[in-house]
């Protein structure tokens, strides 16, 4: 996952991430005295948050930007710039935690991530994340996609949004049985009328890395005009969000 991340502009303009992932720390149950690793902790909000309910966690984070915002934030927890694909624990934690990151990782990937995992986790560790899940933006990326064929270019989409069946049959691969997944939709408001530039600027970098500044422009304008009717509510855009959440156990 070679993403690049500004710390700052993603905890200001996608706090969504961190309000929608308090809800899923419950499905760990009681975390006090619990090692845990929060996988992909980005500036670490949810990371403390377990931290102060009294788990025993231990945050990692391929990107520098994001480390660093972390540690500037969060001095007394234990942050690692580590890379997922990089794990190298073994039966250590008693939980693993992942919110909105494995989407970011490629499917030919998934199965070293989720290996890594099972691997770090104690016999009866339990695996909590979220993602994107199928049809996640998926009229976003349609706009996308139509903008850059107008232009003979092809729009390689820049997430992997598996169904419960596709991403259950991984987990349970590697190791992990799956005790609960749901797919859901949430509709997920960007503030204000550049709500969904901001969106594509933030989410959507890699498909526009070789364009023009001119020619990134007009495509996002494009998109913007062929979503309006559908995503803009008058001040503000609504991504159609699709989200994946399960918890796996290590049996």
């Amino acid at each position: 996952m070679n993403k690049q991340w500004n710390p700052n502009s993603y905890q200001e303009q996608c706090s969504f991430v961190y309000g929608y992932g308090k809800d899923l720390v419950t499905l760990l149950g009681p975390v006090r005295g619990k090692k845990i690793i929060d996988i992909g902790c980005g500036s670490a909000v949810l990371t403390d948050a377990l931290s102060l309910a009294g788990a025993l966690v231990t945050g990692i984070d391929g990107s520098n930007d994001m480390v660093a915002k972390a540690k500037s934030q969060f001095p007394h927890l234990d942050i690692r710039n580590l890379d997922a694909l990089e794990l190298n624990f073994t039966e250590e934690f008693d939980a693993a935690f992942s919110n909105a990151v494995f989407h970011w990782i490629e499917k030919s990937k998934q199965p070293v991530l989720l290996g890594n995992i099972a691997r770090a986790l104690k016999k009866g560790g339990i695996l909590v994340a979220e993602m994107g899940g199928l049809g996640c933006a998926q009229a976003v990326h349609s706009a996308l996609a139509n903008a850059f064929a107008k232009r003979g270019l092809l729009y390689v989409h820049p997430h992997y949004f598996p169904s419960i069946g596709e991403y259950s049959a991984l987990l349970e691969q590697a190791g992990l049985l799956v005790t609960y997944a749901s797919l859901f939709d949430r509709p997920t408001k960007m503030e204000g009328t550049k709500g969904l530039r901001n969106w594509i600027d933030m989410f959507v970098t890699a498909p526009f890395a070789t364009l023009s500044e001119e020619m990134q422009e007009q495509i996002r304008g494009e998109a913007e005009e062929a979503l309006k009717e559908q995503l803009f509510d008058g001040q503000d855009w609504i991504i159609d969000y699709v989200r994946l959440r399960f918890r796996a156990e290590k049996r």
